[in-house]
C-alpha cells in the first residue's frame, strides 16, 4: 500500500482534536464524507481495508469495491449504514457491513457513523470509522460450527473439570446414558463407571493433567437404568486462554453395534472354517483369495497350495466358458443361486456340485469380488438317477404289463418280454428258450433273442440240459451268477471242453423260468454280460414278475387259439347250415304257395297262411345268421348310392302298416328331403329291425314313434316305444351276439337283430346309442353323415 494517502479539504466545522492528521495514524479504519455523501478524506487504515485507495471527491459512502449484507446479499451503496445515516442524521448503532476486495478477498467491517454540524446546526458531513472483525467473525461461525456439531454428534461429547465433575453434556450423551443434561451436569462422571473399573478414571485424570490425550480406549459404562454399555472413549485435556489444563473433553461411542459385527465375523467365521461346504472367495479376474477346510476335503487342494490361483484349476476344459458367464453375472451385482455343474479333484477325478456365487462388496458398495459355496451332490445325483432308473422300470414294468395281458400274440408277447428284461436287467443280451426235452433230451428251442442277431445263436446251437440249465428247466429255480467262470459245471460239457470257439462272452449269468398254470416250465430266460457283478436282486426280482405275467399271457394265449379254432370251425358250420336250410326252405315255401292258388277250402287256406309265415320267420332267421357269419367274415357286401332318408322311412310306414296291425306308428319326417350314402337295402334292415323290436317289446302299448331329424351335418333317425324299458347292465350287453334279456322270455328271437343293426350303422360311419328307463319305454336312435346332393349309385363291399 502506497503511503502518500491524500487528504481532502475538511470542513471548518471540525473540532481540533477531529482533524485528519489525528487519524492518519490510526489502526482503525477512518473516512469523511460531504453532505452529499463524497469521499472528502480517509487514513491509511481505510484503504488497507477496502484494499484500494478511492479518489476524493469521485466516490460516495464508501471506499469497498462491493457491499454485502453480512448473509451475502448483495448491497446497493445508496442502502449502506453509511447512506442512511446522512439521511436521518443520527449517529445511530453501529452496523455490519460485508466488503469485496479488488483481489477477491472479504472483510466482515463494524461501521460507526457520527454526524457533524456547523454552529448553526447545519449538517456539514460525517465521520466513519471502520473495525476489522473477520477474524472474530470466523471464531464465532467456527464456534457455532462446533456447538452444531456437538450438538448433533450420534457420540456422547462430554466435558468435566479436573475433579471429575460434569461441565457439558449433549443430545449424543442423553442418547447413550439416559441422563438429561439438567440431571447429568453437576454431577460426578463416576456415575457412569461400575464400581471395578473406577480405576480407569483415577489413571485418565492423571494423563489429562499431564497434558496427554487417551486415544480409543474400549470400555464398559453404566445407562441410567445400571445397564452396561460397551463403549470407545477417547479423552482430550481443556485448557483455557492462557494455556492451563482445566479439564477434560470425553467422546464416547457406544460400539454395541461394532461388538455384534466382530462376534457375528467371529460366528461366520467359524462357520466357514468348521462347514464340510467348500466356501471360497475370488476377486473379480477369478484369482482365489480365501479357501476353507471344506473347499480341502472337497477339492483335495491345501489353503497353501491353491490360493493366488485362478478358480479355473477347479473347472473342466469343456467347462470353462461357465466362469464367464458368472463372473458377468457377479460384475453386475446378481447372484448365482443353487448351480449344478461339475468341477475337478486334485488328482483329476471330476465330480458333481451344486454351487451358489454371491458378490462381495466393499465399504462404498462397490463389486470387488465374489463368495462361492460348493457343495458335492454326487450322492444326489446318484439318488435322483437310480430314482429316475427306478421310475423307468416302472414305467416299462406297466408297459409290458399291459402289452402281454392286452396282446395274445406269443411271438409278440415273448419278444417284448425278452426286449424289456434285457433292458431293465442291462444285460448284453438276453434270450426266451421254450423247453421242449425231458431231462434227457439233447436241445431247447431259441424263441426270442435280444441285444444280439439270432443267426449268432443258431450258428452255435442250442443249449442242453447240464449242469447249468436244468436248476431252472427241471426244478424251476432262479439261477443267478456273478462270475460264471468260478461256476464248477461251466464250459467242462461234451462235446466242448470250455466255451466253444465264437460263443457269447459270459460272465455274469441270469437265468429265470417260466412256469404255466399247471406247474410245467413252458421255457426260460436266459441273460449274459462280458463283466462279473452286473445283475442284482432287484433285476432278478423284477424279471420273476414280468415272467409270471408273461407264463399267464401264454396260456391265455393258447386258450384264445383253441378258442379261435372253436369259433371258425363254429362259422363255418352255421355258414354251411344256413345255405343247406335256405334250399329246403326254399322248395317248401314254393310248394306253400301253389297250395294256395289251388286249395279254395278257407280252413286248408289258413294253415297255409300260417305256413307261410312262419317259414318266412324262419328264412329271416337264417338270414340272419349268415349276414352274422358274413361280418365275422368281413364278407359282408354294401352297394353304395346317395338316397332320400325320408323318402326310404315313408316307404317302409307304407309297408309295414299292413304287417303291423298291433301298434300304430305315429312319425314326424319333415318336410324336406334328407341325404346320406349308403347301402338303401342294409339301411331298411336297420330301420325295420328297430321298428320290430319297438312292437315286439311294448306288448301292453299300442303305439310306437318314428321321427327324422338334422342336427348339423348328420341326420339322426329315432325309434321310440313304451314297453319295458331297459336296465344298466341290459343296456350294457344290448348289442352283443345272441343277447337275450332274461324278462325277454317267451319273446322269440335269436338276440341277433341289434348286433346285426350296429354293424351296418358303424360300416355307414354312423353311431347307434339306446336311452332307456326301466319299465318306461326305450329309444333308440341312429346318427349318419347327411350329403347334400345325389350321386351315382356305388358298390362298397
Amino acid at each position: 500500500m502506497e503511503k502518500d494517502f491524500v487528504k481532502g479539504k475538511v470542513n471548518d466545522g471540525l473540532r481540533g482534536d477531529d482533524s485528519p492528521e489525528y487519524f492518519e495514524d490510526s489502526p482503525l479504519g477512518f473516512y469523511i464524507c460531504d453532505p452529499r455523501g463524497s469521499i472528502i478524506y480517509y487514513n491509511r487504515a481505510a484503504a488497507e481495508l477496502w484494499g484500494r485507495k478511492p479518489v476524493p471527491a469521485s466516490e460516495v459512502w464508501s471506499g469497498a469495491w462491493k457491499l454485502f449484507y453480512p448473509d451475502g446479499t448483495p448491497m446497493a451503496v445508496e442502502d449502506s449504514p453509511m447512506a442512511a445515516h446522512f439521511r436521518t442524521g443520527n449517529e445511530g448503532k453501529h452496523s455490519e457491513v460485508l466488503i469485496e476486495r479488488p483481489d477477491g478477498t472479504f472483510k466482515m467491517l463494524l461501521v460507526f457513523c457520527r454526524p457533524q454540524f456547523s454552529k448553526d446546526k447545519q449538517h456539514t458531513n460525517s465521520h466513519f470509522t471502520l473495525v476489522d472483525i473477520t477474524e472474530q467473525q470466523r471464531d464465532h461461525v467456527k464456534q457455532a460450527t462446533l456447538s452444531a456439531i456437538v450438538a448433533s454428534s450420534d457420540d456422547a461429547i462430554i466435558s468435566k473439570d479436573l475433579n471429575g465433575i460434569i461441565t457439558s453434556w449433549n443430545q449424543g450423551a442423553e442418547r447413550i446414558f439416559g441422563y438429561s443434561e439438567a440431571e447429568a451436569i453437576g454431577q460426578p462422571i463416576t456415575m457412569l463407571i461400575p464400581e471395578d473399573r473406577l480405576g480407569e478414571e483415577k489413571e485418565i485424570i492423571a494423563n489429562i493433567k499431564s497434558g496427554k490425550r487417551i486415544k480409543h480406549i474400549d470400555t464398559i459404562r453404566l445407562d441410567k437404568n445400571g445397564r452396561e454399555i460397551p463403549i470407545s472413549v477417547t479423552v482430550s485435556p481443556v485448557k483455557n486462554a492462557f494455556g492451563k489444563i482445566v479439564g477434560a473433553s470425553k467422546v464416547a461411542r457406544d460400539i454395541s453395534d461394532r461388538l455384534q459385527i466382530v462376534e457375528k465375523q467371529a460366528m461366520l467365521s467359524a462357520i466357514v472354517e468348521s462347514s464340510d461346504d467348500a466356501i471360497v472367495s475370488k476377486n473379480l479376474e477369478g484369482i482365489i483369495m480365501s479357501w476353507n477346510r471344506g473347499a480341502e476335503q472337497l477339492f483335495g487342494y491345501t489353503e497353501a497350495e491353491i490360493v493366488g490361483k485362478s478358480i479355473t484349476t477347479l473347472i473342466p476344459e469343456e467347462r470353462l466358458k461357465e466362469e464367464n458367464i458368472i463372473l458377468d453375472r457377479i460384475r453386475s451385482g446378481k447372484k448365482v443361486d443353487h448351480f449344478e455343474t461339475v468341477r475337478c479333484h486334485k488328482s483329476g477325478r471330476e465330480f458333481p456340485v451344486s454351487i451358489t456365487v454371491s458378490p462381495i462388496r466393499d465399504a462404498k458398495g462397490r463389486v470387488i469380488g465374489a463368495s462361492k459355496v460348493a457343495r458335492d451332490i454326487s450322492v444326489q445325483v446318484e439318488s435322483q438317477e437310480a430314482m429316475e432308473k427306478y421310475i423307468s422300470n416302472l414305467e416299462t414294468l406297466n408297459t409290458v404289463g399291459k402289452s402281454i395281458s392286452e396282446n395274445l400274440d406269443v411271438q409278440g408277447i415273448l419278444q417284448r418280454v425278452t426286449d424289456a428284461t434285457t433292458k431293465l436287467t442291462g444285460a448284453a443280451f438276453g434270450a426266451f428258450f421254450y423247453n421242449t426235452t425231458d431231462e434227457n433230451g439233447d436241445s431247447f428251442k431259441l424263441f426270442t433273442l435280444s441285444g444280439a442277431p439270432r443267426e449268432a445263436m443258431e450258428q452255435l446251437g442250442m443249449p442242453r440240459h447240464t449242469e447249468m440249465f436244468i436248476p431252472t428247466f427241471v426244478n424251476k429255480k432262479v439261477v443267478r451268477i456273478d462270475d460264471i467262470r468260478k461256476f464248477s459245471g461251466h464250459g467242462n460239457n461234451a462235446p466242448y471242453n470250455g466255451m466253444p470257439t465264437g460263443h457269447f462272452e459270459v460272465v455274469s449269468y441270469l437265468a429265470v423260468p417260466v412256469v404255466a398254470k399247471s406247474g410245467a416250465v413252458i421255457g426260460g430266460l436266459l441273460y449274459g454280460h462280458p463283466e462279473p457283478d452286473v445283475f442284482t436282486a432287484e433285476a432278478e426280482l423284477m424279471v420273476v414278475n414280468i415272467a409270471a405275467q408273461a407264463a399267464v399271457s401264454l396260456d391265455n394265449s393258447r386258450l384264445f387259439e383253441q378258442v379261435k379254432s372253436f369259433s371258425d370251425k363254429k362259422d363255418e358250420f352255421i355258414a354251411l347250415a344256413s345255405h343247406e336250410l335256405k334250399t329246403p326252405l326254399t322248395t317248401i315255401k314254393g310248394y306253400l304257395q301253389v297250395l294256395t292258388k289251388k286249395d279254395n277250402d278257407p280252413m286248408s287256406k289258413l294253415f297255409i297262411d300260417k305256413s307261410l309265415y312262419q317259414v318266412e320267420k324262419l328264412n329271416a332267421l337264417i338270414e340272419d345268421l349268415l349276414n352274422m357269419s358274413r361280418i365275422e367274415a368281413g364278407r359282408l357286401d354294401f352297394n353304395l348310392e346317395i338316397f332320400d332318408m325320408r323318402e326310404l322311412l315313408g316307404e317302409i310306414l307304407e309297408t309295414f302298416s299292413y304287417s303291423a296291425t298291433t301298434h300304430e306308428v305315429v312319425n314326424n319326417l319333415g318336410s324336406e328331403p334328407v341325404f346320406v350314402k349308403g347301402d338303401k337295402q342294409r339301411i331298411e334292415q336297420a330301420v325295420l329291425n328297430l321298428l320290430i323290436n319297438a312292437i315286439k317289446y311294448s306288448p301292453s302299448a299300442d303305439k310306437v314313434y318314428l321321427s327324422l331329424e338334422v342336427v348339423g351335418k348328420n341326420v339322426t333317425v329315432r325309434v321310440k316305444d313304451e314297453g319295458m324299458g331297459l336296465t344298466r347292465e341290459q343296456k350294457e350287453q344290448l348289442f352283443t351276439r345272441f343277447y337275450r334279456a332274461e324278462n325277454t322270455k317267451g319273446i322269440s328271437g335269436l338276440g341277433l337283430g341289434l348286433y346285426l343293426t350296429k354293424q351296418i350303422i358303424e360300416r355307414h360311419k354312423g353311431v347307434i346309442q339306446v336311452s332307456s328307463e326301466y319299465g318306461k319305454g326305450s329309444e333308440f336312435y341312429f346318427t349318419l353323415p347327411m350329403r347334400r346332393k345325389k350321386m351315382k349309385k356305388e358298390k362298397a363291399v
